[in-house]
């Protein structure tokens, strides 16, 4: 079975957040189950790009608002990844070092998905199913079937997941243009609110759609920024598949980026000797508990709550516990947390910006992970947490409740909280203060924790379920 799957982001070639690392991972595990899985990603010029062969498989010009472009196919030359990967080059659209926020962003995805569709249909390729992945590469499903260009794939299925709902890559119809020739008789189906909505169009067009956990799939007919009602319409098409992780990539027990390597049968050593380093390079005390915070620092993530919840663990706790912060986001939040570190340098460090290696060193050394999202789709932090033995401490929404027990619970292992808000952080913080101080209880969890399984390998026999029954001829 020949699959491609088509996204804005794959790790390590451009990650922002955890579309990038579903989409760097998936199709490796795929392939190693027997599916022919590859990736059609727009051009990046990145480290990846620079570091790695390409050769131009594919060259042609593709028409976008009355403008003609041209564009080539590069694949990597040694399938370095695990799996084949395009990148389609468009000078001045795609060829660009960020991955988002540019004034053009509609047209460079735009243009992504129509070089993508223009190459598997004049170099004759079939494939058996094409795999999008969030709002980017939403306009797909619709042009397979309603674009007289691509008429020769109309029969071509779709799967279409959802990464986050809150974000619909809307844009008004005066734009209609930037399309190839469409039947406007199924307008409706591009259309929501007034306007030309990807991610609304790819729910409508698509064979099935998928969200990154079961939870999130019903939140969606609840808040997902305006289409509350087209997810209970099409709530039959849905199915909730959760993410896993990449259990090469994260794996404590060969992990070059931490202090020292540990296995799930004696953690113990291994995670102290992590903390002693993460602690030595933030110039804290190893006596404390230490919870840490790693992700985008905005109010999806709770972050903007953040603050506040620390300055009163602190005061109300006695300084008995520090915190470690990772993430970029929103400044007020940023500056907010900085002033706390100021004035709390013993008990609270903050960590402004992206670093691979320093999160998998949280990861290692924390005792308890933070996160008091509003909303997660499906969250892999916590998994990251839970594979290197440390407590995550989670709101129950979306992901965070399907994959984290609290360990009041029978076989529980986690810290989960009710409420988006800092009482109910402060709260959690207290019963990681009272667990942290049960050594027993505490290793025992960390065990338990270590020994799950979050890999990729159920959650890609999921997804090659579905599409074996998108394509019952195979």
């Amino acid at each position: 079975m020949r699959v491609y799957h088509l996204s804005a982001e794959c790790y390590p070639i451009a990650k922002v957040g955890g579309l990038g690392d579903v989409v760097g991972a998936l199709p490796k595990y795929q392939k190693l189950a027997g599916i022919d899985a590859a990736v059609a990603l727009p051009y990046y010029n990145r480290n990846f790009v620079q570091e790695h062969s390409f050769d131009v498989v594919f060259r042609a010009s593709t028409l976008m608002g009355g403008r003609r472009y041209e564009f080539e196919i590069l694949k990597e030359k040694h399938d370095t990844l695990g799996f084949e990967l395009y990148l389609i080059y468009v000078p001045g659209l795609l060829d660009r070092t960020e991955v988002y926020s540019y004034p053009d962003e509609r047209e460079q995805f735009i243009i992504y998905q129509l070089c993508f569709l223009d190459w598997i249909n004049w170099s004759q390729q079939t494939p058996d199913l094409i795999h999008c992945h969030d709002h980017h590469t939403g306009l797909v499903p619709f042009l397979l079937q309603h674009s007289a260009l691509y008429k020769r794939l109309a029969n071509v299925p779709t799967v279409f997941t959802i990464h986050n709902g809150q974000y619909h890559g809307a844009f008004g119809w005066e734009r209609v243009n930037l399309l190839p020739e469409i039947d406007m008789w199924k307008g409706g189906l591009l259309e929501w609110s007034g306007g030309i909505n990807p991610l609304a169009s790819a729910v409508k067009c698509c064979s099935r759609y998928t969200t990154v956990s079961p939870s999130y799939l019903q939140e969606l007919q609840v808040n997902s920024n305006g289409l509350e009602y087209l997810f209970w319409v099409e709530r039959a098409k849905g199915q909730g598949i959760i993410n896993g992780i990449d259990t090469e990539v994260w794996n404590p027990a060969t992990d070059s980026m931490i202090a020292a390597t540990y296995t799930a049968d004696k953690p113990d050593a291994g995670k102290k000797k992590n903390k002693e380093a993460l602690c030595k390079r933030f110039n804290l005390s190893t006596d404390k508990p230490l919870v840490s915070f790693i992700g985008r620092l905005v109010g999806e993530k709770g972050a903007d709550m953040i603050p506040e919840a620390l300055v009163r663990s602190i005061e109300q706790y006695a300084g008995a516990l520090n915190f470690v912060i990772l993430g970029t986001g929103e400044v007020d939040v940023q500056e907010a947390l900085k002033a706390v570190s100021e004035r709390y340098p013993e008990n609270c460090q903050v960590f402004i910006g992206y670093n691979e290696e320093l999160s998998h060193q949280i990861y290692a050394g924390s005792d308890f992970l933070l996160m008091p999202s509003r909303v997660e789709p499906c969250g892999l932090n916590q998994l990251y947490a839970l594979r290197y033995g440390t407590v995550p401490m989670v709101r129950s929404t979306g992901g965070l409740k399907d994959t984290v027990i609290d360990y009041s619970q029978a076989d529980g292992y986690g810290i989960a909280f009710a409420n988006a808000s800092a009482d109910d952080m402060i709260t959690a913080v207290g019963r990681a203060l009272e667990l942290y101080k049960n050594t027993a209880q505490l290793q025992l969890l960390c065990k338990r924790m270590m020994a799950l399984d979050f890999s990729w390998n159920k959650s890609a026999a999921e997804y090659i379920q579905l599409y074996q029954y998108l394509t019952p001829n195979l």
